[in-house]
């Protein structure tokens, strides 16, 4: 089933974004159509890759493209997003299909993939408007996540073609090492790069020697708004955003959504992300969700608060990067202006957890 993926913008003018006749000619020789009469749609929200709505073979799908520019090692990856989608959406049937995949950045200026398109809801942010008079998003959001959390992490990676995806070998240690490295580049030269060097330090001291040898696929960016909800019901039909999918540690994805997850009383730095609506009234914890994942897998929680701290730091250089990007003027987008404060802001806030959970 092609099926919707995220909330589309667009004002219905009869014209397109980009040039289609490129993308006409490479869809042609993969045998499908491009269907010219019905231009393409940018969807909202997202702050990397570009996702457009297009027609198909006379069906909805999406055009996933990397962004302009130089990108980190390892993000936007769509060959590697082509692989997963194509080898697990059979044994998990909420990541949707990628129909084809284009790595020639003549085409459209940036290799691209064509997905499957999921129609449903997204929720951004704080804003609830999509959801109908008497859906209890506080009260379903806990179970909404961890099943397909859980689901995922029990798929086998050997029984659906990815044996042998990523390295999971010293999956923890590695990104311990790696986004330590970055944070300590990005803050060089700045009062704050004391502050990622000590954050750097006490990643080695408690993540370099990690010795869990359990491994299971991963997202690598699990939280709601990569998820799309049935039109009429809280439930998933959809989970999107797979270009950084790996094999390693389980509880990292979980520990990566929890980075998302603010709360009443949480510093600025973590209400401004506005990434979930969970710091509005009524929604669950991070220990609540936590618990929720534990009971829905079975599996452990220890060694949780040491990745919620790695994934906090993860966070903040990924919005330094972001800000980057900006300045250099790869990215036009302002909202991108205020990301170095935050992210500075959440490093600072890293090391009071780091500093927590030593106690």
């Amino acid at each position: 089933m092609i099926v919707g993926q995220k909330n589309a913008t667009g004002s219905g003018a009869e014209t397109w974004p980009f040039a289609p006749d490129p993308l006409a000619a490479f869809l042609a020789q993969a045998g499908r159509r491009l269907d010219l009469d019905v231009p393409a749609e940018r969807f909202s929200g997202g702050l990397a890759n570009l996702n457009y709505r297009i027609s198909v073979d006379g069906q909805p799908a999406v055009l996933r493209r990397a962004p302009s520019g130089p990108l980190p090692p390892g993000a936007h990856d769509m060959a590697r997003e082509h692989r997963v989608l194509s080898a697990l959406s059979p044994a998990f049937p909420l990541a949707p299909n990628s129909l084809a995949l284009c790595e020639d950045p003549e085409v459209l200026g940036a290799p691209f993939q064509i997905l499957e398109y999921r129609h449903g809801r997204t929720v951004r942010g704080d804003d609830l408007s999509v959801l109908a008079a008497g859906e209890d998003l506080p009260g379903a959001l806990c179970d909404l996540l961890a099943r397909p959390l859980a689901d995922l992490h029990a798929v086998d990676p050997d029984d659906c073609g990815l044996g042998d995806l990523g390295r999971p070998e010293g999956f923890v240690a590695r990104n311990a090492a790696r986004w330590s490295a970055r944070g300590a580049e990005l803050a060089e030269g700045r009062p704050e790069a004391a502050l990622a060097a000590e954050i750097g330090a006490w990643l080695d001291k408690r993540l370099a020697h990690w010795d869990r040898a359990e491994v299971s696929l991963l997202h690598c960016d699990f939280k709601l708004d990569n998820m799309i909800l049935a039109p009429d019901r809280l439930e998933p039909v959809g989970i999107v955003d797979w270009d950084m999918a790996t094999r390693g540690e389980p509880l990292f994805d979980l520990a990566t959504l929890l980075s998302y997850w603010s709360e009443p009383g949480d510093p600025d730095c973590l209400r401004d992300l506005g990434q979930m609506p969970t710091a509005l009234p009524g929604f669950p914890s991070r220990r609540d969700m936590a618990e929720a994942y534990a009971k829905a897998s079975g599996r452990s929680l220890d060694g949780l608060a040491d990745l919620y701290v790695l994934c906090l730091f993860k966070l903040s250089a990924i919005f330094l990067q972001l800000h980057a990007r900006w300045k250099s003027g790869a990215i036009g987008d302002d909202r991108y202006a205020r990301f170095e404060r935050l992210g500075f802001d959440l490093m600072t806030h890293t090391w009071d957890v780091a500093r927590g959970a030593a106690d």
